[in-house]
């Protein structure tokens, strides 16, 4: 005989076979809500200790970048030889003070020694030559005047045979012929007293030119032996100016030649910074700007003079001149370390400078939650930076914690538990 089944109720109900369904049915919407709405951010467990963490400031943003620079002479000036030679000696050091016109260092050359003897023997031949063709043309000056003399004299003593034969033969006591050839004889000598007076004269024009040219000559080859002369003094190199022996690059026995750079003169007088500055600011760069740098605890000022418009290795350069006084002890070479104000202070969203920034490039920052123990990732963008501060533009609220120091060892992940 059958036994009637009893219906299962309560908690027993719960448990059936008939309940399963339900069971896995319920479990499976649990596990879709929980893959919906579950935190996919990736994780990584840091040291808290290891970090650097700063707050989120409201301030003053002062605009300006930190560059160095070195201290050069505003005159400087190239010492050259102007004669090449062989380095004998070497009077001064660098670094020593020079006053304009001091010796430094002293050449040699047989090859000038020699040209000196030739050009002083040339002179002196030269010199023999005038006085001998002087001489000369004296000698022929004077022997025309006695020509001209004996001329005269035989001109009136034919003047006065000629009168005599024209008296006689007025009177018939000679023959015609006789007569004519004391006339002719006359009248060929006074010819011959004209052509030496021409003579003389025309002589006394070309002695005046040759003897002109000859002192030309002569006073060019006395110029020119003082030039080479010159060049024997200029074997001494000497100091163009008063100031400092900054640079001597030179030995004993060294061939240098004619306008080699040896060496240079840094006038004491005033001096300039020189200074390489990225080329990310060449925009902003220009004449006139200031800049502000400490010495031996005082504060100095210093303006932009001139900016080079070359970029060479990522950098160009800008040469600053002092505005007012100068440190004391000041030294070529020195450097300084310059703040180059690029504009005015602002009000701005601060956050401290850190090495976050050579991972994101400024694009976004782990934010500390305000309940502390982890940080998220979040998008943000800097504007403008300065050697201490980032000046925040978006992403970030005063008051909040950023975590500024590097993150190299972080990889990708968007959380960190500490």
């Amino acid at each position: 005989m059958d036994r009637p089944i009893e219906k299962k109720k309560g908690i027993a109900l719960i448990f059936s076979s008939k309940a399963l369904p339900y069971w896995f049915g319920g479990l499976m919407a649990v596990f879709i809500l929980w893959l919906i709405f579950r935190d996919n951010s990736s994780t990584l467990r840091v040291n808290g200790d290891t970090l650097t963490v700063s707050e989120v400031t409201d301030g003053e943003f002062n605009d300006y970048i930190r560059i160095s620079g070195q201290v050069q002479p505003m005159t400087t000036v190239q010492l050259s030889p102007r004669e090449s030679g062989i380095v004998e000696e070497i009077l001064i050091e660098e670094g020593s003070h020079v006053n304009a016109g001091d010796v430094i260092v002293r050449l040699g050359n047989d090859d000038l020694d020699l040209e000196i003897l030739s050009s002083e023997a040339n002179l002196a031949e030269k010199e023999n030559a005038l006085r001998n063709t002087m001489i000369q043309m004296e000698q022929e000056k004077m022997q025309l005047s006695l020509n001209i003399l004996e001329l005269e004299t035989d001109v009136k003593r034919k003047g006065r045979a000629l009168d005599s034969q024209k008296r006689l033969f007025d009177d018939g006591l000679i023959g015609k012929e006789e007569y004519l050839r004391s006339e002719e004889d006359y009248t060929l000598f006074c010819k011959k007293l004209e052509v030496t007076i021409a003579r003389a004269k025309q002589d006394s024009l070309y002695r005046n030119v040759q003897i002109r040219q000859m002192q030309e000559s002569l006073k060019n080859m006395k110029i020119n032996m003082q030039r080479i002369r010159k060049r024997k003094e200029n074997l001494a190199v000497k100091a163009p100016i008063d100031g400092e022996l900054g640079l001597l690059e030179t030995v004993l026995g060294e061939a240098v030649g004619s306008g080699k750079k040896i060496g240079q003169i840094n006038a004491m007088n005033n001096y300039k910074i020189e200074a390489l500055i990225d080329e990310h600011y060449i925009d902003r760069i220009s004449s006139g700007l200031r800049a502000t740098f400490e010495r031996q605890n005082e504060t100095y000022d210093a303006v932009i003079r001139k900016v080079y418009p070359e970029v060479r290795n990522g950098k160009f350069q800008a040469d600053f001149k002092f505005s007012g006084e100068q440190p004391h002890n000041i030294r070529t070479g020195q450097t300084y370390y310059l703040n180059l104000q690029l504009g005015q202070p602002e009000k701005a969203l601060l956050i401290p400078r850190g090495t976050f920034y050579q991972k994101t490039g400024g694009k976004w920052i782990y934010v500390v939650v305000p309940e502390g123990g982890k940080a998220v990732r979040r998008e943000i963008r800097i504007g403008r930076q300065n050697p201490q501060f980032y000046e925040v533009l978006e992403g970030l609220a005063c008051g909040e914690k950023v975590i500024t120091s590097g993150y190299d060892h972080f990889g990708d992940n968007e959380v960190l538990i500490f």
